[in-house]
């Protein structure tokens, strides 16, 4: 079994109430459908069999494909909503993201 030392990108957000929570980036991908890219955030901390509340945003990445809080955006369309659950599960379901 090989140890994954790739380093996590973690994200801060404030919440409506000005509370700060620390995220791990769970995944990035790209839309050629919508020529977007997303970024899905799972709270920091987190043990494997625990439900959590995943957030997806909109992102512009920087040249290091990276972002910032300034530079997400959130979802507003329910078709591009589905789409970018769709590709959520499909990636829940691939236990290999989980080794």
């Amino acid at each position: 079994m090989s140890e994954n030392n790739a380093e996590t990108q973690k994200i801060t957000l404030i919440d409506e109430s000005g509370d700060e929570a620390l995220y791990e980036v769970l995944f990035t991908f790209h839309s050629d459908e919508y020529n977007k890219d997303y970024i899905l955030l799972v709270p920091e901390g987190i043990e494997d069999d625990e439900e959590v509340d995943i957030q997806a945003y909109i992102f512009n990445p920087d040249e290091n494909g990276d972002a910032t809080e300034e530079e997400l955006v959130q979802i507003e369309d329910d078709k591009e909503w589905d789409m970018v659950e769709e590709v959520l599960n499909t990636f829940l379901e691939d236990d290999s993201n989980f080794s």
